[in-house]
């Protein structure tokens, strides 16, 4: 069957996510232009058709076909109720690699401690759906309302507490809450359509760009690392590498040398470059890395 013309219709988050998102994929090897006039962005990939959808409503139309894939995060899916693939967990956010958490907050004055204390209590939130259903597990009852935005300056003036998602916890604090109990963690997927997964062609494509984006992700926390190393001090940088996965060694143009190459985590390389540097490695070279791929 021919494919020509054939395309994958794939929502972008709009609103805190978009930023983190464009620069993942452009990571991932997809240069995305947006126009602020538009709501399609432009991509670098003919296969793909992008439009920017809210996070919150994303589900719901990869849910019923609208669109083939999507990116928003799993607290959205699971208060739409829509039935999707989750195809990839992506650990990403606004601000980092992390998952971020709904939380049960109150003012820092109010005398509720714990979730039994929020009975017959007045809840804002955007996270109507989950949150009713957490309150029922713990067998309370209270009132919980949709906040439009600005959730954070409700109490205690307009509720008694919020339930609002943090990163942090710095805005709350800002605000002078106090957080007191978790709802949910949630972290951002990759999603697709029951009906795009179904189609083998669109399936493959959505997984190649799952294999991206994570390759991307696990990039973020990683640098490589080359460097020449005399044959008399081979023994002695090796070890100093031994906690990391095998480095590849190659020979050197001058047959007294070796270069030596690694891929490890960013945060260790601060220790350990003044480490090999001192066990007889020289002209090394830290390098930032756009995917790594298990």
């Amino acid at each position: 069957m021919s494919t020509t013309g054939k395309v994958i219709k794939i929502g972008l988050p709009k609103g805190s996510l978009q930023e983190s998102t464009l620069y993942l994929l452009k990571k991932a090897g997809y240069n995305v232009s947006v126009d602020a006039r538009s709501y399609f962005p432009s991509i670098d990939e003919p296969h793909l058709q992008a439009m920017l959808v809210r996070a919150q409503e994303m589900a719901r139309y990869v849910g019923d076909g609208v669109l083939d894939c999507g990116l928003t995060g799993r607290d959205w899916i699971m208060e739409s109720g829509a039935k999707v693939v989750e195809v990839a967990e992506l650990i990403y956010a606004k601000a980092g690699l992390r998952p971020v958490r709904w939380v049960v907050a109150v003012p820092e004055e109010s005398r509720i401690k714990g979730v039994k204390d929020l009975a017959g209590k007045r809840i804002a939130t955007e996270l109507v759906g989950v949150t009713k259903r957490w309150l029922k597990r713990h067998r309370v009852t209270a009132r919980v309302e949709f906040s439009w935005g600005a959730t954070e300056v409700k109490p205690p003036t307009l509720a008694d507490a919020i339930v609002e998602l943090t990163e942090t916890g710095s805005s709350l604090k800002a605000n002078r809450l106090r957080i007191i109990d978790t709802v949910l963690e949630s972290v951002t997927l990759l999603i697709a359509s029951k009906k795009a997964w179904a189609d083998s062609w669109k399936r493959v494509r959505i997984e190649n760009l799952a294999m991206l984006l994570q390759g991307a992700i696990n990039a973020e926390k990683m640098i490589g690392l080359k460097m020449n190393v005399p044959r008399h001090n081979m023994e002695k940088v090796l070890n100093k590498l031994d906690s990391l996965k095998s480095p590849t060694i190659s020979p050197h143009t001058d047959p007294g040398w070796f270069a030596v190459e690694v891929v490890m985590e960013e945060k260790l390389a601060r220790t350990l470059i003044p480490v090999l540097k001192r066990a007889g490695a020289s002209g090394i070279v830290e390098y930032p890395l756009n995917k790594v791929i298990y």
